[in-house]
């Protein structure tokens, strides 16, 4: 299946005299994107994995010099990889994270080049404490968002492109062709990222399998959690990630921290929380109090919603009647959890950090983000009666502030009315910053 980290990667392959990254949540796709790049290339790969050859993590993770480690590494390299034509590939490093203070050297060197990848690195690199900075890019992937998932379902390339001019152009999508991508949407609102289950889902179209699938990668997700949990007994990430379905269906989405232990102040809980993010099976989104660039200056470190990394993960810890109602669009049940949650995955696939602002006399508004030097507001609305917004309304009113046209995501089609954006809600994947057509720049210091 395509993933826009492909050409990162080939790109990085071409032309990167660095070692590579590839970082991310478990059963995202990593390594088989990872062999999938490579093998497509002019290189030879030599995989090492750490869970599956656990006797290399005591070969490799001693004291022993840079020039030795390298030794070490050809004495198992087979005779027919040679030098300058083989990609090392080290997966599952989070085993053997020491790796990573080597590669500083081994890229010096030159003979290979280097893969590194993994789950939970956000957490056991915290712990390295000579990270090679300069030397390493990295990748982070999230499960596949919408896009991926149209190119994988089979959505042509006319299609994309027609919704790209579309949504440039705030012209309206052609009503049948709209309402099949929103028939799309929601089967993505069930069926989620994670790459099994949405290849099981193009193979055979059974929710049900679907699901056994979700319910294992979850089962995966709680052995890691059961684990750290032992290590620090401070943690409480499967009780955290357990209540996020719970809080989420709340009209005030804000977790509550007290549901876990009402005797317990946030400063006791905030590592897990931090934990969970940093191996990508959560997202919190903080509250700003200011809605000036930049928005991290007025985070809130303590006021955030907390959403699952995966709307197909989600999705399953609901009733199986409710994904029944998905699939019908039956307005009787809120999909607002459900809308916003695939909305925040995506902005944050974007490589966007979503914030939420609340205030007394303004009212709450979903998101906003930084959008090339302004900040983007951003409602979701899961119902027929999309254009009821007073928060949003409230906060551009504010003269003072000038915004831009904010940005209702729903399940209409492409409209504007004022002040206000309405675009269907599949289009967020195309809320990404500009890019730059150009990175030099040169100053002029004659006379100086």
């Amino acid at each position: 299946m395509y993933r826009l980290a492909s050409d990162r990667i080939k790109e990085w392959l071409e032309s990167s005299n660095k070692a590579l990254l590839v970082t991310g949540a478990r059963q995202i796709g990593k390594t088989w994107l990872i062999r999938d790049e490579i093998n497509k290339s002019e290189y030879d790969i030599f995989e090492i994995n750490f869970i599956n050859q656990p006797e290399l993590i005591d070969y490799f993770n001693v004291e022993i010099s840079a020039t030795d480690f390298l030794v070490r590494l050809k004495m198992i390299l087979p005779a027919s990889y040679q030098e300058k034509k083989t990609v090392i590939f080290f997966d599952e490093i989070q085993k053997c994270p020491e790796i990573v203070t080597k590669i500083k050297f081994l890229v010096d060197d030159g003979s290979f080049l280097y893969v590194l990848s993994g789950s939970l690195l956000g957490v056991e690199l915290k712990n390295i404490t000579s990270a090679p900075v300069g030397y390493m890019t990295t990748i982070r992937m999230y499960p596949m968002d919408f896009q991926e998932f149209m190119i994988a379902y089979g959505v042509s390339n006319a299609t994309l492109d027609m919704l790209k001019e579309k949504y440039e152009k705030l012209e309206p999508v052609d009503e049948y062709i709209h309402n099949k991508l929103m028939d799309l949407f929601y089967v993505y609102l069930i069926v989620g990222g994670m790459p099994e289950a949405v290849q099981t889902y193009i193979d055979t179209k059974d929710i049900r399998k679907v699901s056994a699938i979700h319910k294992d990668i979850i089962e995966f997700y709680k052995l890691d959690f059961t684990q750290y949990e032992t290590a620090d007994k401070k943690l409480k990430l499967k009780s955290i990630y357990e209540l996020i379905p719970a809080e989420l269906n709340k009209q005030n989405k804000k977790f509550i921290f007290t549901h876990l232990n009402k005797e317990l102040k946030f400063d006791r809980y905030e590592n897990s929380f931090l934990w969970l993010k940093d191996v990508g099976v959560a997202l919190p989104v903080y509250s700003a109090e200011n809605h000036k660039v930049p928005l991290v200056a007025s985070m809130s470190s303590n006021v955030f919603r907390l959403f699952d990394s995966d709307t197909g993960l989600l999705t399953s810890c609901y009733p199986d009647s409710v994904k029944m109602e998905l699939i019908k669009h039956d307005g009787s049940i809120n999909n607002g959890a459900l809308f916003e949650n695939a909305v925040i995955q995506q902005l944050v696939a974007n490589n966007l950090t979503p914030y939420f602002y609340k205030k007394v006399k303004v009212g709450e508004v979903d998101a906003m983000v930084e959008l090339n030097g302004n900040v983007q507001l951003i409602e979701v609305k899961s119902g027929a009666n999309y254009k009821a917004h007073k928060a949003l309304n409230n906060l551009m009113d504010i003269e003072e502030y000038d915004f831009d046209k904010a940005i209702v995501l729903s399940s209409a089609n492409v409209e504007v009315e004022a002040n206000i954006k309405y675009i269907p809600v599949y289009m967020t994947y195309l809320i990404k910053a500009e890019e730059l057509s150009s990175s030099v720049v040169d100053v002029d210091i004659k006379g100086l």
